[in-house]
């Protein structure tokens, strides 16, 4: 099957957020336990608020993994001049774990987007070692590539997105 085909080439996060890369691991995203993230579906920001289970398949408790959530497309996706907006990131995630045996090096902040429909970016790196890395000095600006490189973890093992608006006070009820 074409490459192109593939929904984070269509979504364009491969190409404005990642490289091509195959993947070989399984992660499962999951938002107040039951709402899978599945590339390309919408999620209200208030189902989103919190922050969600992310369990890594694949590897074993002598691997470890690197979890990075961002939004492309800040302040709004016709012009993403902030772009990235870093949500969170947790380290040493073991594998065939989940992310609550990680580190939490920058804490989760729900998404809220203000213009347009954004995507949120999950992308998980299988660490060489267990590592600290360097924390971004600010959460606009990110570049998900530039971490990885500065923090050698290589091309993503998994990655999955989802889309969301700005919810009106109607949508909310």
């Amino acid at each position: 099957m074409a490459r192109s085909s593939d929904p984070l080439t269509v979504g364009r996060v491969i190409g404005e957020v990642i490289d091509s890369f195959n993947p070989s691991v399984k992660m499962i995203v999951t938002y107040n336990s039951n709402k899978l993230v599945c590339n390309g579906h919408e999620f209200y920001p208030s189902a989103v608020a919190s922050k969600p289970k992310v369990e890594v398949q694949g590897g074993d408790l002598r691997t470890f993994f690197t979890l990075v959530m961002t939004d492309p497309d800040v302040p709004g996706p016709s012009d993403p001049y902030l772009r990235e907006h870093l949500h969170w990131i947790v380290t040493d995630i073991p594998g065939t774990t989940d992310i609550s045996f990680g580190k939490e090096v920058v804490s989760y902040e729900s998404p809220r987007p203000n213009i347009g429909i954004h995507r949120f970016v999950f992308v998980l790196f299988q660490q060489k070692r267990r590592q600290a890395v360097s924390v971004p000095p600010s959460r606009d600006g990110f570049s998900t590539r530039r971490f990885a490189r500065d923090n050698d973890l290589g091309l993503p093992v998994a990655a999955v997105y989802f889309d969301a608006q700005r919810e009106t006070a109607a949508r909310r009820r």
